[in-house]
């Protein structure tokens, strides 16, 4: 997964005032995403959400997030959402008036059909990662980010809560990590039921496509992100490596433990056969152009899935922790076993 890194320079008296909260960080990459103009971000939510129960006797809220304890005020009225599945998980539970900016839609093929509308209204934040400028000068109150999008490269943590902003880290490598977050979420917005709901919906479909592949062996499946000295691919850490067990698959690199995203050898790639090849679809290079890569390569040209084309394509924002689960899972198993589940 890409995410280049480019300086930035704060400009007129957002410098100054940025700078005095923030010296001494690392500067956030800046993109060449239009931010969002001023009434965008102060459009904010407008009353209550459908639904909604909680009350100001609710709050404070204290919840255990990221490693550190997250203590919640009261109800957020502007939310960042910074990565593609965050934004569409507030999409799928109703929350995207809430919504006042969102990132990394470079790396998103755009939201499923039945979030599109409530997606595409919300405002872009910026179009590749949410730059320092653009995070500080919001307006938020609320970010729910991608961890790689709110680290010590740009706005991390603790500095952004200096600007009264409480960020809650989309960081789950477990069903059940994922499952708790959009509990939370839930509970801070006061939709609890619709968050318990859409919970216990991802759980039953999972669980139908597991017990239509029990008794399968599973297929050896390489992730395949991008190519150059050797094949970046996810490790058995990964959350995307649950989810490939999950639809049927052996992740190829899964007992590789000590970081999320490795970059392995072409050579270990053959060693290791795989029976198919999942592509990760988004921005650049396309998926067309990562197959002919593939063809291309001395080394793996030899494998017998890429010389029989077994290749399965998921877009990237699909297999991150979110709302996608049972969809990624549904698309991967019908992929790996298609005489299963039909072409």
């Amino acid at each position: 997964m890409k995410k280049k890194i480019i300086s930035l320079l704060l400009t007129g008296a957002l410098a100054a005032s940025v700078l005095t909260g923030c010296g001494g960080k690392k500067e956030t990459p800046a993109e060449t995403g239009q931010s969002m103009d001023e009434a965008s971000s102060a459009s904010g939510a407008e009353g209550e959400t459908a639904g909604d129960t909680a009350s100001d006797g609710d709050y404070p809220m204290t919840f255990q997030n990221y490693g550190r304890e997250v203590i919640v005020t009261k109800k957020p009225e502007k939310v960042l959402t910074l990565g593609p599945n965050c934004t569409e998980l507030f999409a799928a539970l109703g929350l995207e008036d809430y919504v006042v900016g969102r990132s990394l839609i470079n790396h998103s093929r755009g939201p499923l059909d039945e979030y599109a509308d409530a997606v595409n209204k919300i405002p872009e934040l910026n179009y590749s990662s949410a730059t320092r400028e653009a995070i500080l000068s919001s307006g938020a109150d609320f970010i729910y980010a991608l961890d790689w999008e709110i680290g010590d490269e740009g706005c991390n943590i603790e500095e952004v809560e200096d600007y009264g902003m409480t960020v809650y880290v989309n960081s789950a490598t477990t069903l059940e990590e994922q499952y708790q977050e959009i509990l939370d979420i839930g509970r801070i917005f006061g939709i609890e039921e619709k968050a318990e709901a859409y919970v216990a919906d991802q759980k039953a479909r999972i669980q139908a496509v597991q017990e239509k592949t029990a008794d399968q062996a599973p297929v050896n499946v390489l992730v395949y992100d991008s190519g150059n000295d050797g094949v970046f691919t996810c490790s058995g850490t990964n959350f995307e490596s649950l989810l490939v067990e999950l639809a049927g698959g052996k992740s190829l690199f899964d007992d590789l433990t000590e970081k999320q995203w490795v970059t392995v050898s072409y050579e270990e790639v053959l060693n290791r056969n795989p029976d198919v090849i999942l592509i990760h679809d988004y921005d650049s290079p396309s998926v067309e152009e990562k197959i002919a890569e593939i063809k291309a390569n001395p080394t793996l040209s030899q494998l017998d899935c890429v010389k029989n084309e077994n290749f399965a394509v998921i877009t990237l924002e699909s297999v991150l922790a979110g709302n996608r689960m049972a969809y990624a899972v549904e698309t991967m198993a019908g992929d790996f076993y298609p005489e299963i589940f039909g072409e």
